[in-house]
C-alpha cells in the first residue's frame, strides 16, 4: 500500500481533526503506534504542521468518517488520476578525475581480454562511451600511443564482481575460472 506524502504531518493531521484510533493511523501513515501515540501526547513531532490528507486528495471526509464509524476499519489511499513520477536510473557513472587517465587503460585490457564484451557492456562497465572504446580499439584516441592495458579491478574501475557479471552475461566464463569439468560418458 502507497504511503501518504509527509507522513508524520499527516499523522498529525489525522490526531488533531479526526477521532481514529493510533492503530488505524499508524498503519495509513506506516509508523508504529507507539510513535503515533507519542505525538498525541506530544513528545514528538512538535511542531510540525499538520498535513490535511483531504485537501491534497490523498483521503475523503467519506473515508475518515467510515474508519470513525469502525475502529476495526482501516484507512485506504484515494487513487489519484495523476502519474506519479517514475523512478529515476543510476545514470552516468562517476570517475574520479586521478582516474580519469586510466580509462583508456582499462579499455584496451577490456577489449584484448574479453573481445566478445559489446561496446555496449564494455561502457557500462567502465563508465565510458561507445566513441572513447572506438577510438581505443582503432588507435585513433589522442593518447594512443601512451595507452598501456591494465586491468580495471586493479585500476579501481570496476570491481571483479562486475566485470565477471558482464563476461558472464556476453556468455563466456569469467578469467581465472576453472574449465568446466569434461562430459565423459560410462559405457557400462
Amino acid at each position: 500500500m502507497p504511503l501518504p506524502l509527509m507522513p508524520k504531518a499527516t499523522a498529525v493531521w489525522l490526531i488533531d481533526k479526526t477521532s481514529l484510533t493510533f492503530d488505524q493511523v499508524a498503519e495509513f501513515v506506516g509508523m508504529h503506534p507507539l510513535e503515533v501515540q507519542a505525538i498525541a501526547d506530544g513528545e514528538v513531532a512538535q511542531g510540525i504542521v499538520g498535513y490535511d490528507p483531504i485537501a491534497n486528495g490523498q483521503l475523503t471526509r467519506e473515508e475518515i468518517a467510515r474508519c470513525e464509524a469502525d475502529p476495526n476499519a482501516r484507512l485506504r489511499i484515494t487513487e489519484t488520476s495523476i502519474p506519479l513520477p517514475k523512478a529515476r536510473g543510476k545514470g552516468a557513472r562517476y570517475t574520479p578525475v586521478s582516474k580519469r587517465n586510466d580509462r583508456p587503460d582499462a579499455i584496451a585490457w577490456v577489449i584484448r581480454h574479453y573481445p566478445q564484451l559489446s561496446d555496449q557492456a564494455v561502457g557500462k562497465l567502465l563508465g565510458t562511451t561507445k566513441e572513447t572504446i572506438q577510438k581505443v580499439r582503432d588507435r585513433t584516441h589522442w593518447n594512443s600511443a601512451n595507452i598501456k592495458p591494465r586491468d580495471p579491478v586493479i585500476l579501481g574501475l570496476c570491481s571483479q564482481s562486475d566485470l565477471n557479471a558482464a563476461v558472464a552475461a556476453a556468455g563466456d566464463r569469467p578469467a581465472g575460472a576453472p574449465p568446466p569439468p569434461p562430459h565423459t560418458e560410462d559405457a557400462a
